[in-house]
């Protein structure tokens, strides 16, 4: 029985699609934040002008299904000046993303500390320092 030109087409794509995701090891991981609401850290990834990607954890909280990050003086510097802003990779639970936008909400900052607060109980040495931008993580 011969193919259609859509049925060919149809293959085609699929095929294409299996062979990325065959090659690229894996396909992209779905962006769960209630799955995250107990993880302790998430690893934001920036990139510097003339550097390597840099990965470091800081911690999370999830309010009303998104992800919320409270950042200090260094890691705020390092978001501010990546080449890729406002996008970032992220590592949570086993699960990467290569493309995360994080989008300032200084509004929600005193949440996010009250959050934090109550979630991490060493944040009573660390509220008192700088926090100077907090972000809603979204992918893209």
């Amino acid at each position: 029985m011969p193919f259609s030109a859509k049925t060919s087409m149809t293959v085609a794509t699929a095929t294409a699609a299996l062979l990325c995701t065959i090659t690229s090891g894996r396909a992209e991981d779905a962006w769960t934040p209630a799955d995250w609401v107990e993880e302790e850290t998430i690893e934001l990834g920036t990139t510097e002008p003339g550097e390597d990607l840099y990965e470091f954890p800081v911690w999370l909280v999830v309010i009303d299904g998104d992800v919320y990050v409270r950042l200090g003086s260094s890691a705020t510097e390092k978001v501010e000046e990546s080449t890729t802003k406002p996008y970032m990779t992220v590592k949570i639970a086993e699960k990467e993303f290569s493309k995360i936008e994080g989008i300032p909400e200084p509004d929600k900052a005193e949440q996010v500390a009250q959050l934090m607060g109550d979630k991490y109980w060493s944040d009573i040495f660390i509220r008192f320092a700088p926090h100077p931008l907090t972000l809603r993580l979204e992918p893209r």
